[in-house]
C-alpha cells in the first residue's frame, strides 16, 4: 500500500485532518508530520495572549499519524473502516506554538483481534521531544456494527 493510498483512506477531513505528510511506513513503524497553522480556531482562546496548542490536539495528531495511518497500512484500509480510540497514556514535555511543525513516529507494540497499540513520540523542528506515550485503538467497520 502506498503513502498516497493511506492518505486517501484516512477517515478525517478538514478541519479535523491532522496529517500533512507521511515520510515512512512499514509493518512496524510510521513517521509523518503536521504543521499547526496559526489561524486554527483553537488558538483564539487557548490561552489569552499566549496561544498554545491544546494537549488534546497533540494527542489527536499522534493518534492519526502514529496509530490510524499504521492501522490502515496493516489492514489494507477496507471501505468504511475507522478507528475508535481505546486508551492513551501520553506525557507532554514542551509546548507547541502556532506555526510549529511536529513530526510523529509510531511503533507497533501489538496488533491482534482488531486492536492496535503503539508507542508514539512527537518531536518539534529542532528535534526536541514534545510528547510521547502509548496509544491504542480498535478498528471499527460500520458495516459490522450497524453504525
Amino acid at each position: 500500500m502506498t503513502i498516497t493510498t493511506i492518505m486517501e483512506k484516512l477517515p478525517y477531513g478538514e478541519p479535523f485532518l491532522f496529517v500533512d505528510t507521511l515520510e515512512y511506513i512499514d509493518e512496524q513503524k510510521v513517521t509523518g508530520s503536521f504543521t499547526f497553522r496559526p489561524e486554527m480556531d483553537c488558538y483564539k482562546g487557548h490561552f489569552k495572549g499566549y496561544p498554545v496548542t491544546p494537549g488534546v490536539l497533540l494527542t489527536e495528531v499522534m493518534a492519526q499519524i502514529g496509530l490510524v495511518c499504521l492501522g490502515i497500512y496493516l489492514t489494507g484500509g477496507p471501505e468504511g473502516m475507522t478507528f475508535g480510540l481505546t486508551s492513551t497514556n501520553v506525557e507532554f514535555m514542551r509546548p507547541v506554538l502556532p506555526g510549529e511543525k511536529v513530526t510523529v513516529t509510531g511503533e507497533k507494540l501489538y496488533f491482534r483481534f482488531g486492536k492496535l497499540k503503539c508507542r508514539v513520540t512527537m518531536t518539534n523542528a529542532q528535534g526536541e521531544e514534545v510528547s510521547s506515550g502509548e496509544i491504542a485503538g480498535m478498528i471499527i467497520n460500520p458495516a459490522d456494527h450497524n453504525l
